[in-house]
């Protein structure tokens, strides 16, 4: 997958001190737009009034202002992982921080002046597109479409026409910075995400667009289309409700009858030719969807490697290692909503480099499935420094093997891959996963343990202390 929106730009015959300063004319033109924008939002319902921070609105967090910069699909070209690295040294703490929908946050930007360096930065590389949609582009994609052999199409396509089609269209970027759309090559790993708007590729050039709990099959050059129009219609709908906090399609007032109203509408215009029913009776025959998900295993893969990130943090050694690799291959990176990395057309002797910076190249690594949110000092929500935890329980629970084992531990009940770790310093749980997960959640003198499975709770064991915090971790990730 090639990067979504590239920088259209042409610099003609300028000398180096008039490209620069073109480019920080456009980055200021960027920057003036924004604050045009947020001075004229009355944030009316459906207005997109939440608080997610952006690359142009900034969040202060305890550690300093902090940025929040869309990658749709998570896809970065050579030239952009330079600049964020660049970005992160100069601006930030140095250090590439992922989301949980393959986003990148920079932290504890320290310059007086870092909001407008930052608009600059990313502009000049391609990543600020359109300074009114910026935070609406939150869009993940089957991170191996194209690369193994799997799916039914390389996405790219679809991805250039999704970001390009959201950032021309006025209604969408009045959706809020949560919203999200899914593109899932037929492999079947978008679906744990929750997406408010999935496309599915399928079999002989059709698709699925699903909205909520309502599917559209479609010719699959027109899903791009009909999922910014579907997103259009719900920003009618979340402003015609006139309640607040629409935020998403499960927010809509009215419930599953109001979404899939909604849908109908998008499958009844006339320039949509669809097919309209429920999920719930979409079959895997009809959809064709691969059975067992494939999602990025760190290690090798036919088309490149893939790594996972601990605690989903790039120190600058690991990235400058993901830098040079990319920079070799001319193949760029993609970031997953998993946080980890694929690498296209690195090979496996590449993963020696990358193992010596602490990337887990290989699916036994104790690390594989362990998130945490910031944490103190980072967050003055928080109740613990979580990381610091986290990474004592880790390396209280691994015992060497050897050789090196190369499969996930197992639940001994149903011999499936035990369930990510999220760390989180408070109740809000920012950044957890979705689906089946063990939450890890700071309260006043200890920490709560509760595995959640299929959806639902499982027992809350209260931990004293951190003495016997890992022991508990370990047991709820294997259902002992």
């Amino acid at each position: 997958m090639a990067n979504s929106v590239a920088n259209t730009d042409t610099p003609g015959r300028r000398t180096e001190g008039e490209q620069r300063a073109a480019d920080v004319q456009r980055a200021a033109d960027v920057q003036r737009a924004a604050d045009v924008q947020r001075a004229a939002d009355v944030r009316t319902p459906g207005d997109g009034g939440d608080a997610c921070p952006g690359a142009l609105r900034l969040h202060l967090a305890d550690d300093g202002p902090l940025a929040r910069i869309r990658i749709p699909g998570g896809v970065l070209t050579t030239a952009q992982t330079e600049a964020l690295a660049h970005a992160a040294h100069h601006l930030g703490d140095g250090e590439l921080h992922l989301t949980s929908r393959g986003n990148v946050q920079l932290r504890a930007l320290r310059t007086e002046t870092c909001g407008a360096d930052l608009a600059t930065a990313l502009h000049t590389a391609g990543l600020l597109p359109s300074a009114t949609h910026e935070r609406v582009r939150n869009i993940v994609a089957s991170p191996l479409s194209g690369l193994d052999g799997q799916g039914h199409r390389d996405l790219a396509p679809w991805l250039h026409a999704l970001d390009t089609l959201l950032c021309a269209s006025t209604p969408a970027a009045h959706l809020s910075g949560r919203f999200l759309f899914a593109l899932d090559d037929g492999r079947g790993d978008m679906t744990s995400l929750e997406p408010d708007i999935t496309l599915v590729a399928g079999p002989r050039a059709t698709a699925t667009v699903t909205i909520g709990g309502t599917t559209l099959t479609v010719p699959a050059d027109d899903a791009p289309r009909i999922a910014v129009y579907a997103a259009e219609a719900f920003v009618a709908a979340a402003r015609n409700a006139g309640a607040d906090r629409v935020w998403r399609l499960a927010d809509l007032p009215g419930g599953p009858e109001a979404v899939r109203a909604l849908a109908c509408e998008v499958a009844h215009r006339p320039d949509v030719t669809a097919t309209l029913t429920d999920s719930a009776t979409v079959t895997p025959t009809e959809t064709e969807v691969t059975a067992t998900p494939t999602t990025p295993t760190p290690g090798p893969f036919p088309g490149g490697v893939s790594v996972a990130v601990p605690l989903g943090r790039f120190t600058p050694a690991q990235w400058t290692a993901v830098r040079h690799i990319a920079a070799r291959t001319g193949l760029g990176v993609r970031l997953t909503p998993w946080r980890g990395a694929v690498l296209p057309g690195a090979t496996p002797a590449d993963l020696m480099a990358l193992a010596a910076t602490g990337l887990v190249t290989e699916p036994g690594s104790p690390w594989t499935g362990v998130t945490a949110c910031i944490g103190r000092p980072g967050c003055a929500k928080s109740l613990a420094d979580v990381r610091s935890d986290a990474q004592t329980a880790v390396h209280r629970t691994h015992v060497p093997a050897e050789p090196p084992t190369h499969v996930p531990a197992q639940h001994p009940a149903d011999g499936q891959a035990e369930p990510p770790v999220h760390w989180s310093g408070c109740a809000r749980r920012c950044g957890r996963p979705r689906g089946d997960r063990v939450d890890v959640v700071a309260v006043v003198g200890g920490y709560e343990v509760t595995a959640v499975r299929a959806g639902k709770a499982g027992r809350t064991t209260s931990v004293t202390g951190t003495s016997s915090l890992a022991a508990t971790v370990a047991a709820a990730r294997t259902g002992t």
